[in-house]
């Protein structure tokens, strides 16, 4: 019984000195607005695709995929490689509402050309001719990312619209990247 006395004793030690102890809860509310990271800076600078003007030992082999009822191709169409920058991203975002990949009509690419940043990327640029086969490739490049773009049409004459059809792809390794749109 003695111990039992002793050991409610020193429960009831134990919890007086607990209620002493300060009582902490949530944090009281904070008047720190949090504010959004900042927009990343789209000026076209030529020194930012100067990366992609070293030779390198890389290359990249495309081809347009085949899904879908309407059969589409990018035969004869030119294949533009655009070295990934700020501006660049940007750029993609706008046009295609994605800096990854995107399929969609011409007409509404383009109709966002005014909104797009502008800059002279002409010189940086890089162009294959898609093939019959709807392959391409580029050659010699360094490591880094780019973005891939063509025109895909309907084949033989079908109805449709076209598709403005883009690609980020990634070069590393003195390797042959294989990718489809």
């Amino acid at each position: 019984m003695a111990d039992r006395v002793r050991l409610l004793a020193a429960a009831a030690l134990l919890g007086s000195l607990t209620a002493c102890a300060p009582m902490y809860g949530p944090p009281p509310p904070s008047r720190v607005v949090s504010m959004p990271p900042p927009a990343e800076d789209a000026t076209f600078r030529a020194g930012d695709f100067t990366w992609s003007q070293a030779p390198g030992r890389n290359s990249l082999a495309g081809s347009l995929g085949h899904a879908g009822p309407i059969r589409y191709t990018c035969a004869g169409a030119t294949v533009v490689l655009t070295p990934e920058t700020p501006w660049a991203r940007r750029r993609m975002s706008v046009l295609y509402k994605s800096d990854q990949r995107a399929a969609l009509p011409t007409e509404e690419v383009r109709s966002r050309q005014n909104q797009a940043p502008p800059g002279d990327s002409n010189p940086y640029l890089r162009r294959a001719i898609c093939d019959a086969a709807d392959r391409f490739s580029f050659a010699n490049l360094p490591d880094g990312a780019w973005y891939a773009v063509t025109i895909a049409k309907p084949a033989g004459g079908a109805g449709g619209p076209s598709f403005a059809v883009m690609r980020r792809v990634t070069t590393r390794g003195g390797r042959v990247t294989t990718f489809e749109f």
